[in-house]
């Protein structure tokens, strides 16, 4: 498969220093190694640009949206990127960063692909607005601005409007969720499964209930979007907003391979691996790592 690698080196989205050196720390350990090894023809696209904006600055834009233009535009351009990406037949593969990135990558998807569906696999709903927002955070808001809620300039980037319907759009293994957040996903009756849900249901009856309904849908591309805070706080020290009760190592394995096996992702997100804040055993890293080792080997077969 040919893959294209694209950086995107933010941290403005989760307002936490460090995010945005997850792209070269990844490549400075074997990431472009790891996917020609399993076999696949790899493009190193390099990374976004990100200005420097100084912290007085963070509300300078927006007096509850922390940093809302340099992240819209830096969304913009990896849009773009993903977008002609596709365009020459490749996979777009996009290292993070923080999650708002996922706003740009969908969009590119979305301009490429005339009807799209979006796997996100969070601890967290990235469903807040710039009304709902408890933190002022973007990362907390790429997936409803996706869907056209919220502030427009989250919402028109790339192309004006709507990016994925809300009926295609999938979320997985959530464990925070925020008031506004819940009445998004009552209003929309948005496909929405916490953790408890997985638990309840099973995670192989829940994986094959999502594929069977992505294949319903008749959707001609799939998003994935993962999010490494969906694994347990223990796996991942390295990531800005770890949460308990997570998935294993194997159980993020069983969800990638399991969608990835289908041959219907088109694009895809590796997301919120924070270096600075990594344990001195480089726990984090190393997950991620065998993470992305199991991913393009999966997409190998």
């Amino acid at each position: 498969m040919k893959i294209n690698i694209i950086g995107m080196p933010l941290y403005y989205g989760c307002d936490r220093n460090g995010a945005q050196h997850g792209p070269d720390r990844l490549r400075e350990n074997g990431l472009i190694d790891i996917a020609k090894n399993n076999g696949h023809e790899v493009y190193d696209m390099g990374n976004i640009y990100i200005p420097n904006i100084p912290i007085e600055d963070k509300y300078k834009d927006h007096p509850k949206v922390k940093y809302l233009n340099p992240v819209a535009d830096a969304s913009t351009n990896l849009a773009n990127n993903v977008y002609c990406s596709l365009m020459g037949h490749g996979f777009p593969f996009v290292i993070g960063g923080d999650h708002s990135l996922g706003a740009g990558s969908i969009a590119g998807a979305s301009k490429y692909f005339n009807d799209l569906a979006v796997i996100w696999i969070d601890a967290h709903g990235d469903i807040n607005t710039d009304e709902t927002t408890p933190s002022g955070n973007a990362h907390g808001m790429p997936l409803a601005a996706s869907m056209n809620v919220g502030h427009s300039r989250f919402t028109n980037i790339y192309f004006q409007g709507q990016k994925v319907k809300p009926e295609n759009v999938h979320i997985i293994g959530v464990r925070e969720i925020d008031d506004g957040e819940l009445d998004l996903i009552k209003r929309l009756d948005l496909n929405f499964y916490t953790m408890d849900t997985v638990r309840e249901m099973g995670l192989k009856n829940l994986l094959q209930k999502i594929i069977s309904d992505i294949r319903a849908a008749k959707v001609d591309g799939v998003h994935l979007s993962f999010d490494i805070d969906v694994l347990d706080a223990s796996l991942v020290p390295g990531t800005g907003t770890p949460v308990n009760n997570g998935f294993s190592m194997e159980e993020a394995k069983e969800i990638l391979a399991a969608f990835l096996k289908e041959k219907f992702v088109t694009s895809m997100d590796f997301v919120e691996f924070n270096p600075l804040i990594d344990h001195e055993d480089e726990r984090t890293l190393k997950n991620c790592l065998d993470l992305l080792n199991h991913i393009f080997k999966t997409m190998a077969n």
